[in-house]
């Protein structure tokens, strides 16, 4: 067996950097109940013991913070582990925007879903002004964060960031916040810059409070589905790409990099993302249309570091061993090519995937990732 000789934050750092890394390193994205069933399979106690166990180089999350602010009801007990993020236990019921999340069972797991829309019932600015209360950065503690990440030096932390229209779509509702793109504009500004604007400072509160410790921020936004954008180009560069770069722009000033979720079928608004700022794209779902992992590759291999790639609408769930396999080494082949690549799945893992293919992910992963 080869030899390690970095730590996953400097590995991590050096595909980023664009150095060569002892390997290629490896991250891990599941569903919870993926990652019991993983630590009952290889008899281990800790999430964070199963992934070691793995050779997995996991980003640590300090998101969300410890909550100081007003009292919020919950309506069940959480039963969640939450081992890759540091910080206080998380209680799903009512967050601090007011929605309320229930856990529903699906065919394929037990989800948190948001079942109720807080601004729905609001036609203007001027009603949600007299009867809304958007959360305040001093309802959250920073000066715990030191404490918190002391034994997680070795590894990438990531704190910061934002995703507004994600939260948008929850308080208004899915259909109805993307009629407000084309009927209620202002209105969707008016949120927008509320909710960037409390992800700045909580993010630049972050990065004060550990500037030498955060490597990651995460700018995401889902924009693509399985066939195109969910949005037009032009709607995107108005609503949500001017506020990103303020949190890109910030991330950099403090030394830190930017990790872009951005699901779908995304090709035709990465050269835009690029140019915003982001070091990271995720998750490279190659299945959705334009996004062929070559293309990708030959066009924005040497601008973007990729990260994830690992498809989880087939293969990880329904394919064999070798298939999974074929797809890592693919992924190496293609996607690694003179180095910038991450391998992951390319979303979390869900609980109708078999263990065996998740572990085949990641031992094929560790033995032909060395460089």
């Amino acid at each position: 067996m080869r030899k390690e000789t970095m730590s996953p934050r400097e590995r991590w750092l050096s595909v980023i950097n664009r150095q060569k890394p002892d390997r290629v390193p490896m991250d891990y994205w599941g569903t919870d109940e993926v990652t019991m069933n993983l630590m009952k399979h290889l008899g281990c106690q800790t999430k964070r013991e199963t992934l070691e166990r793995l050779h997995i180089d996991f980003v640590v999350r300090i998101d969300p913070l410890y909550y100081l602010g007003p009292s919020l009801p919950a309506s069940f007990d959480d039963a969640r582990i939450v081992i890759d993020y540091i910080g206080p236990p998380l209680s799903p019921g009512f967050d601090v925007f007011g929605r309320r999340y229930e856990k529903i069972a699906f065919h394929t797991g037990v989800y948190e879903e948001c079942v109720n829309n807080p601004l729905a019932n609001f036609n203007s600015i001027e009603e949600i002004e007299r009867n809304y209360t958007w959360p305040s950065p001093d309802w959250w503690d920073f000066k715990s964060l030191p404490e918190q990440i002391k034994n997680f030096k070795l590894y990438p932390i990531q704190g910061g960031g934002s995703e507004p229209f994600l939260i948008y779509k929850d308080l208004r509702g899915q259909e109805q916040a993307f009629v407000d793109l084309i009927e209620n504009p202002e209105m969707v500004h008016y949120c927008l810059d509320k909710l960037f604007d409390l992800a700045y400072e909580i993010t630049r509160r972050i990065l004060e409070a550990i500037p030498e410790d955060i490597m990651l921020t995460y700018v995401a936004e889902d924009m693509g589905a399985q066939n195109d954008l969910m949005f037009s180009p032009a709607q995107i560069r108005e609503f949500l790409i001017p506020g990103m770069k303020r949190i890109i722009d910030l991330s950099h000033q403090a030394g830190a990099f930017v990790f872009h979720h951005n699901d779908g079928s995304i090709r035709k608004i990465i050269p835009d993302m690029i140019e915003a700022g982001i070091d990271i794209l995720n998750p490279i779902q190659w299945r959705c249309a334009g996004m062929d992992r070559e293309e990708l590759k030959r066009d924005f291999g040497e601008k973007i570091v990729f990260h994830g790639g690992v498809d989880n609408q087939y293969t990880l769930p329904f394919g064999t061993v070798k298939e999974v396999q074929k797809e890592v080494e693919d992924n190496l082949r293609i996607l690694g090519e003179g180095g910038g690549y991450i391998l992951s799945p390319c979303h979390n893992i869900q609980p109708i995937t078999p263990v065996e293919n998740i572990i085949a992910l990641y031992e094929t992963g560790y033995n032909l990732g060395w460089q």
